[in-house]
């Protein structure tokens, strides 16, 4: 342009507009160029959160099935020991039922056995008075044979029952005895028992603790 045209107000108006629309394209090419790329970080931004998200779903999802796992685990334990302490109450019930029993049978045959031993001292006392009578009357009557045959019947018969006794209270005793035996043996077995499921539920406490902190977690 020469001078002349640059003094020109409309040649200055005309450059003024054209460099206001060069300024307004460069503007707006400006800012399409950085919306575009304003547009592609949030992209990038969101894919790269995204995978973020999805490999900590993958390591909760991963520890939830190994924590299900374990909650499973315990639960089955659980229910095994809930079921050995069942099964060791029933049968600490029915050794102790049986052993009341027992109890029950020793004390009747202590009480027979008592009863006999008072038989038994009482045919003795009327053994030695039969005795006695039989000196006696074989002192004093030489010839009453029949009263002594008799009373030498009576003698034997006397004796024979007292020997028959004698040994039902020898199977007595040994009856006693083995029953006692018995007794002791559930007793110790009992106790066993009792062991056995104080241990076991205290087995359960920690499973059912575990289980309830695992739950938490």
């Amino acid at each position: 342009l020469s001078v002349a045209s640059l003094e020109d107000p409309v040649v200055m108006s005309k450059i003024r507009q054209s460099l206001r629309e060069k300024h307004a394209r460069h503007i707006a090419d400006l800012r399409a160029y950085y919306d575009s790329e304003i547009q592609s970080l949030k992209q990038q931004l969101e894919a790269w959160c995204n995978l973020c998200v999805l490999s900590r779903c993958d390591q909760l999802d991963s520890a939830l099935n190994e924590a299900s796992a374990h909650i499973k685990a315990l639960e089955n334990k659980n229910n095994q020991l809930e079921k050995q302490v069942a099964d060791w109450r029933e049968r600490f019930y029915a050794l102790s039922d049986s052993s009341k029993a027992l109890q029950e049978r020793l004390e009747e045959m202590r009480t027979s056995h008592k009863e006999k031993d008072n038989t038994i001292s009482r045919l003795q006392s009327r053994l030695r008075e039969l005795e006695e009578a039989f000196e006696k009357a074989y002192k004093l009557s030489d010839n009453k044979n029949t009263r002594l045959q008799e009373e030498n019947k009576m003698f034997q018969n006397l004796l024979g029952e007292y020997e028959s006794l004698g040994k039902e209270h020898e199977r007595v005793k040994d009856t006693l005895n083995t029953t006692e035996n018995k007794l002791l043996d559930a007793n110790t077995e009992i106790s066993d028992l009792k062991r056995t499921i104080l241990k076991l539920e205290a087995q359960l406490k920690q499973v059912e603790h575990e289980n309830a902190l695992k739950l938490r977690h």
